[in-house]
């Protein structure tokens, strides 16, 4: 995850007040077909919002797809969904130059990274070239083919699921690629009645999507993120939790800065989201592990699971600002 460095040119930037009404009415637009996970699609409205991405690692048939696009329709955007698999090429993504109609000039031809809401699903089954391939766009909100560089829509976020490390055919993404996405999450099995009303239903491919924003309210959302202010003692608390994942003998590898910067985003994004035009402690307890675990390396057992552990740990011993 990189911060959104470009924005399209648009409306002013609405009150917190304003901004707060449309993050609400875009998370009910969505939580009307993914139900039961209130939570989830909260944080994956902070990423999109933030201008980030976000990492979906889960098992397969659990809704990340549904999610992906319910999202996109709400939000008023495209959705091209990617199926990530050994044989795609980097051009298959990013787009390719072409021929024209009439043996003249060469002309580019969009790859499905052009959209507001990239489902890149099963992201790990593809090689690490193909992976990196979404490095350029994920940070810049570009693609370079044949030393051109073409600018992606705004917004543009990346959805990318991923299988757990033990299924066959996967390959693990590279640190730098994993420090590019704001937040990971899991989905997790639907609760026994959400099940029971999806199967007398007909399924969740027979979900209606339908938009609760156009895109110039998207883009005022977000950019009313930039409004939301952190006080100078939150901010010292998110520097010493940086640091002490920097310096405490738990982690092998610490939070990088652009980590640093991803949680002073993501907070400021779910305050917006929680009617608050200020981050107090609390929003940064809670999106430490989602922004931070898939960052930082831990002693213990478990690559992720225990970052997350040592993470938790240190947010209980950390003295928090009053």
């Amino acid at each position: 995850m990189d911060l959104p460095s470009q924005r399209a040119a648009g409306p002013p930037p609405l009150d917190p007040a304003g901004a707060t009404a449309l993050f609400r009415r875009a998370r009910a637009r969505v939580c009307e077909v993914v139900r039961g996970k209130d939570e989830v699609v909260e944080l994956a409205l902070v990423a999109v919002v933030a201008g980030g991405h976000l990492l979906l690692e889960d098992v397969p048939g659990v809704g990340k797809t549904t999610l992906a696009t319910a999202l996109a329709s709400a939000i008023g955007g495209t959705l091209r969904r990617v199926q990530f698999t050994s044989d795609l090429l980097p051009g298959d993504i990013t787009g390719v130059n072409v021929l024209g109609p009439e043996g003249g000039d060469f002309r580019f031809r969009p790859g499905p990274l052009f959209a507001n809401v990239v489902l890149a699903d099963e992201i790990n089954r593809a090689t690490p070239k193909t992976q990196s391939a979404l490095l350029e766009a994920m940070s810049e909100k570009r693609v370079t083919v044949d030393g051109v560089s073409h600018h992606l829509p705004a917004p543009f976020s990346v959805l990318a699921t991923q299988n757990p490390h033990d299924y066959h055919g996967t390959f693990p993404l590279p640190e730098s690629q994993l420090d590019r996405f704001l937040l990971r999450l899991s989905m997790g099995y639907p609760d026994r009645e959400y099940e029971r009303e999806i199967l007398r239903s007909g399924g969740l491919r027979q979900a209606r999507f339908s938009p609760a924003l156009d895109l110039d309210e998207t883009l005022q959302l977000c950019a009313a993120v930039d409004q939301v202010l952190m006080h100078p003692e939150v901010e010292d608390y998110l520097l010493d939790l940086v640091q002490v994942t920097r310096t405490d003998s738990r982690f092998v590898r610490g939070v990088s800065t652009r980590g640093t910067e991803a949680l002073h985003r993501a907070s400021r994004a779910l305050a917006l989201a929680r009617g608050r035009a200020f981050v107090i402690p609390e929003d940064l307890r809670e999106l430490a592990i989602p922004v931070l675990s898939h960052r930082v390396s831990a002693r213990s057992a478990g690559e992720v699971d225990g970052a997350a552990e040592a993470i938790r740990e240190v947010m209980w011993e950390l003295p928090a600002p009053s």
